[in-house]
């Protein structure tokens, strides 16, 4: 029996927390917090006015987009008088990290996932002891909360720059002696391995670039290469399995059409298939919200 496809979006909103918060948005621009520093950000969907445009002047760090033909997020930060600033601690929850204000506009993590962490937790806490697989795992953030709620966790990315990252984070967050296996491997290579293993899993995190390069020098490309590798994620679920959750970045794709490449994917599982978009929201009554990502998830009940 195949999943059923819910039939509505569903727009998974993040709001604020201790460490982070959307202060104002406009002018193609978002003003965050991310800790003690305010951070602007290009962002062009924000067609309309700031409601305080005098603060973005005011902001620790800017960043300036550079027209690059192969990245196109790729640009510098911009200081305010006090200088640079290369590293500092974060947290969500039990999860520490470290912001790092990279070369590519955001700031070693993304902020609108914390409403995909906070499905994650509550899922898996009712679990006992799920085999949790992370692809495309970056810095680990999601690891971490997979783990912190009970999951014995597999991490894989091509970067290893940025498991050495997601590894100084478990540290930090006191996590190192949790069960997590730290995968420096292109991720199609990892699974179809596990594959021909007979590998199971009982949840599965899928957060894939548009495009990417492997250690090995292997090129990923999002609408050629996720039919095959969510085909092969289907395979790895246990009978028992309780999730299969695909997070994409891509302006040409959508939440509907995530949704119809997992219920292709698993479609002997029965279960269900919620779709929509990830979205930051200033805080108050007449807050805005920014769309800025698309999820499918198969969920087992």
């Amino acid at each position: 029996m195949p999943p059923v496809l819910s039939s509505t979006p569903e727009t998974l909103v993040t709001r604020g927390w201790s460490d982070y918060a959307l202060l104002d948005s406009g002018d193609g621009r978002k003003l965050e917090r991310y800790g003690p520093y305010t951070v602007v950000r290009p962002e062009p969907q924000c067609f309309w006015k700031p409601r305080d445009p005098a603060a973005f002047a005011d902001a620790t760090a800017t960043f300036d987009p550079q027209q690059e033909k192969d990245d196109e997020d790729a640009g510098r930060w911009r200081f305010d008088r006090h200088g640079a600033i290369d590293a500092f601690p974060l947290a969500w929850r039990d999860v520490k990290f470290i912001g790092r204000f990279t070369p590519f506009r955001h700031l070693a993590f993304f902020p609108e996932q914390a409403a995909n962490w906070d499905w994650l937790d509550a899922r898996i806490r009712t679990l006992q002891k799920p085999k949790v697989l992370n692809l495309f795992g970056y810095t680990g953030v999601a690891s971490l909360a997979a783990a912190a709620a009970g999951a014995e966790v597999t991490h894989v990315d091509a970067s290893k720059k940025s498991v050495a990252y997601a590894r100084e984070n478990a540290e930090l967050s006191g996590m190192s002696d949790l069960p997590i296996r730290w995968i420096v491997e292109d991720a199609r290579k990892y699974v179809a391995r596990e594959v021909r293993r007979g590998s199971k899993y009982h949840g599965i995190i899928l957060d894939p670039p548009k495009y990417g390069r492997g250690p090995t020098g292997e090129v990923w490309r999002l609408f050629e290469d996720m039919p095959g590798l969510l085909a092969d994620c289907a395979a790895l679920l246990a009978d028992d399995a309780d999730f299969l959750l695909l997070n994409a970045y891509a302006a040409r794709i959508s939440g509907l059409s995530l949704a119809h490449q997992m219920r292709e994917a698993t479609a002997d599982r029965g279960g269900r298939i919620d779709w929509g978009e990830l979205a930051l929201s200033e805080d108050g009554p007449d807050a805005r919200a920014i769309g800025l990502s698309f999820f499918a998830r198969w969920s087992a009940r």
